[in-house]
């Protein structure tokens, strides 16, 4: 079983939908705690890593083989307490950051919260560190574009990041830092690689749960 650990309900279709297309044997578990996020926004990501810990041992003692962190916030702490958890615990947007290090060197970030824009940048820098590939990261805010999402408007968030997304011109891949604004990729016009997080995330969680 993979559990994965969110901090917005609206993550649990986007995850159950690719299960269903790509995973079908795969089982799910969902653990949601929005004020994680709404904490690591408030006071930074390490304020909420021993919340983040009781998580993660709650979900090895409900039968977890592996746990995938969907937020990009928190992502760097839930993967730091891999070891302590006893089980693999992925990032979900560590594989998207990979991808992003192998089209080439300028990377553009865009996010809706500024609490995303340094685990993000920090994550791809590691990846290109990891291979010893250059890397130039750029991150973008979408202004507007996070009350949208926030208050339910899913396809206004996605818009007002595609069009971000769209007067890109100078770079090798543009990355949707959280997998709030995934949706964005299928609006997108650039001819830019735009990469998203949570088909090749989710895609990384069921490898580790099947081997264990």
């Amino acid at each position: 079983m993979l559990t994965l650990l969110h901090t917005s309900p609206l993550h649990i279709p986007v995850f159950e939908a690719l299960r269903q297309e790509h995973h079908p044997d795969l089982e799910l578990r969902h653990f949601v705690d929005e004020e994680l996020l709404a904490r690591a926004r408030r006071e930074g990501p390490e304020a909420v890593a021993d919340d983040v810990r009781e998580e993660l041992h709650r979900a090895v003692a409900e039968g977890a083989r592996a746990v995938l962190c969907t937020c990009s916030t928190i992502g760097g702490v839930a993967e730091a307490a891999a070891a302590e958890a006893g089980v693999p615990v992925l990032r979900v947007d560590r594989p998207m950051a990979a991808a992003a290090v192998a089209e080439g060197e300028r990377v553009v970030v865009l996010t809706t919260v500024e609490s995303t824009l340094v685990p993000t940048a920090s994550l791809i820098e590691d990846e290109a560190q990891r291979t010893g590939r250059p890397v130039e990261v750029r991150a973008r805010l979408v202004e507007g574009a996070w009350e949208r999402f926030d208050a339910g408007d899913v396809d206004g968030c996605a818009r007002l990041v595609a069009a971000a997304a769209d007067e890109v011109t100078d770079a090798d891949a543009i990355v949707l830092a959280q997998v709030s604004i995934a949706p964005a990729q299928q609006l997108v016009t650039t001819r830019v690689p735009v990469l998203s997080s949570p088909r090749p995330g989710l895609a990384a969680g069921a490898q580790v749960a099947h081997l264990r």
